[in-house]
């Protein structure tokens, strides 16, 4: 699968929570990451999904928020994904982040210029990449 988005986890369904309009599905890459997606009910039944199965989650880089200096516990967000800044790219207006997890993953995230040197980001600083579950789109090889 070739997708645009940056950021792309293959792995595994360990947990489904189904609802009555949307399910809660974590995948588990192979480095031991765990991604977690909220999408309809009715997707997650034609994608075919059940603990154990091969899948991948998609986040676009736009979708990734920066954050320093701070802990899960006191963000909303079902994904926070605390490493160390491995490369900022500059451009004109917005950088790209990346950040590297201790278990090997990589995040990229595209945020302002302002937001690289207001947050003081740079190779080598902690940082923490936070996203929604509603911001991972799910998808299966066929």
């Amino acid at each position: 699968m070739r997708t645009s988005a940056r950021n792309q986890f293959e792995g595994e369904v360990v947990e489904l929570k189904h609802g009555a309009v949307n399910d809660e599905v974590t995948l588990r890459t192979q480095d031991g990451l765990e991604i977690v997606a909220v999408i309809t009910h009715g997707s997650a039944t034609s994608l075919g999904l059940a603990q154990g199965k091969p899948a991948i989650a998609l986040v676009k880089a736009s979708s990734i928020i920066v954050m320093v200096d701070v802990k899960s516990s006191q963000v909303s967000a079902r994904n926070c994904i605390a490493g160390t800044v491995s490369a900022v790219t500059k451009g004109a207006v917005n950088s790209e982040v990346e950040i590297a997890a201790p278990n090997g993953a990589q995040i990229a995230a595209i945020i302002t210029n302002e937001s690289v040197d207001r947050l003081g980001l740079a190779t080598g600083k902690s940082a923490t990449a936070i996203f929604k579950a509603s911001s991972v789109i799910v998808g299966v090889e066929q």
